[in-house]
């Protein structure tokens, strides 16, 4: 496990778009089916990471918060299956059942969806507007395994919060860390 920092995505930029299998229903959904109404939040996550398995509660938590805000979350993993077998689709469906994910859960085989979207690391966010252009990318919040930071998912709170009474972005964006996608 690198520890990886997410790299940079200009605020302002238009979401790619994307079509991809949903784990936990079976059904293929893109961007537009799954866009919020107010804001859409897009996490790239996944199995095994011991960053991800740290926020997952909290990101549960602030999806249910938002559901009826007007707000979408949306997870993606599109980590290399063929050597990391635990990440792959079946075994994200379980992932999504036993953390009770209000959110679909889908699979970027190709990777090109993260490839378009810059992502580097897992947990990595990214909050869109109700147009999908981009307000914040960064870090849930200054918590990370061991370091006795508890859960607070402020940054990412912060960020929504922008958005859904139309201020500016965060002036201070910090970086997501985490496992480093794994590239095929």
């Amino acid at each position: 496990m690198a520890l990886t920092p997410s790299n940079p995505f200009p605020l302002k930029t238009l979401a790619p778009e994307f079509s991809l299998l949903d784990t936990v229903t079976d059904q293929t959904l893109n961007l537009q089916q799954l866009k919020g109404e107010k804001a859409t939040v897009i996490m790239f996550l996944c199995n095994h990471c011991p960053y991800v398995i740290h926020v997952n509660n909290k990101i549960v938590e602030l999806a249910n918060t938002y559901k009826s805000k007007g707000v979408s979350f949306i997870a993606i993993s599109s980590n290399d299956v063929e050597n990391y077998p635990q990440d792959a689709p079946d075994k994200m469906k379980d992932v999504a059942k036993q953390n009770k994910y209000p959110f679909p859960y889908l699979y970027d085989p190709t990777q090109e969806v993260a490839k378009a979207y810059d992502a580097a690391c897992t947990p990595d966010f990214y909050v869109f507007d109700k147009d999908l252009k981009s307000t914040y990318h960064g870090r849930l919040d200054a918590s990370k395994p061991g370091n006795d930071i508890d859960l607070s998912g402020e940054d990412l709170d912060q960020a929504i919060q922008a958005v859904l009474n139309n201020k500016q972005p965060l002036q201070q964006q910090l970086p997501s860390m985490g496992c480093n996608i794994k590239w095929k």
